[in-house]
């Protein structure tokens, strides 16, 4: 039977927090009454920015205490200790002792407590636990007990994954990401255009070529729901309820997930509608997205029955490009036939 502890640690970038990672958290979590999640790293990675590593860390282990830290992070956590701690956020390159001190600061100063057990995977936790030990009979308790290293899987035949090769190719190795990690990394391609400009067919296209998802327009859907009868508020909750469907088709996407529009198109709708937009909606028009595509209204207008005209549609689209001007949003226009504007989108995509 484990050895069971009060309160365990584990410390890590966790650029990305992959299943090796979690495999040691659960072992800590199983083990311990208490866990504290201390996660930092100087430089930072691509897409694992300290937010985006707190919410991993929230959505994976709720249960836990969890410190993410960044240079920003740091600043204001070091003035709040009237600058009493290190005057920077370690290297990754910084010698052992320096990273080692820097964590026991962070226990006794920011946690205000010490461990009695590191949890890793690493030959380091040894020497780890041992000033750890040191650490907190100078600076807490001269009888402080052992602080024990419980080393799961170091060897890593359970888990055979490391955060340098996932950085390099997140998608070959997806099995190692949990889905809300792997979320991340997936880029979104967003499809702009007036009525009747393609996106639609052209965001089913992309998706089959690429083995990937596809976010339906939600505001069309509702639109002939209500018998295209919306009222103001509708469009602040349509874009909240297409932000939604993406984070929810994210899941069975690979490397791209395509946007058949965004909450911009929302809040021009808002505009044109009504004359004004809620502020959130506004908000979440600034949404980012890796690759935006401008259909060109360059072909014959249809009429479904639900469409303005071709006469709004190209006041569609002069409104897109001013939006994307004055937001600088880099962008591509598409043109020609679908099987053109497909050939063009996949040679965009593929030198990313």
């Amino acid at each position: 039977m484990s050895e069971r502890y009060r309160r365990g640690l584990v410390v890590g970038k966790f650029c990305p927090l992959h299943r090796g990672h979690e495999l040691v958290i659960d072992a800590a979590l199983a083990q311990c009454d208490e866990v504290l999640l201390i996660s930092y790293t100087r430089p930072a990675f691509e897409r694992c920015d300290a937010d985006a590593r707190e919410r991993w860390l929230a959505e994976r282990f709720p249960q836990a205490r969890r410190l993410v830290l960044d240079d920003e992070r740091f600043a204001a956590l070091a003035a709040a200790n009237h600058g009493s701690g290190p005057a920077t956020l370690p290297h990754n390159d910084d010698a052992d002792a320096t990273h080692r001190d820097f964590v026991g600061w962070l226990c006794d100063r920011v946690f205000d407590c010490s461990v009695d057990a590191v949890f890793t995977s690493e030959d380091y936790g040894d020497g780890f636990a041992a000033a750890l030990t040191a650490y907190f009979r100078q600076r807490r308790d001269p009888r402080h007990a052992e602080v024990r290293h419980v080393c799961v899987d170091r060897e890593r035949h359970a888990i055979p994954i490391s955060g340098s090769v996932l950085r390099r190719d997140p998608h070959t190795h997806r099995d190692h990401l949990s889905t809300t990690v792997y979320a991340d990394f997936v880029q979104r391609a967003c499809l702009l255009g007036g009525e009747s400009s393609g996106k639609t067919v052209l965001a089913q296209a992309l998706a089959e070529r690429l083995g990937t998802a596809w976010v339906a327009e939600y505001g069309r859907q509702r639109w002939v729901e209500q018998g295209g009868a919306l009222v103001y508020d509708d469009l602040l909750q349509i874009a909240r309820t297409q932000l939604a469907h993406e984070r929810q088709y994210t899941a069975s996407a690979h490397r791209w997930l395509f946007c058949d529009t965004s909450p911009l198109t929302t809040l021009l709708y808002s505009r044109d509608l009504f004359g004004r937009a809620d502020p959130e909606l506004e908000r979440l028009a600034t949404r980012h997205y890796d690759h935006v595509f401008l259909c060109a209204p360059d072909f014959a207008f249809v009429q479904d029955g639900t469409r303005r005209g071709d006469a709004f549609r190209r006041q569609q689209h002069d409104e897109y490009l001013r939006e994307l001007a004055t937001r600088g949003m880099p962008f591509t226009l598409l043109e020609g036939s679908p099987q053109r504007r497909v050939a063009t989108a996949l040679r965009v995509l593929a030198t990313s």
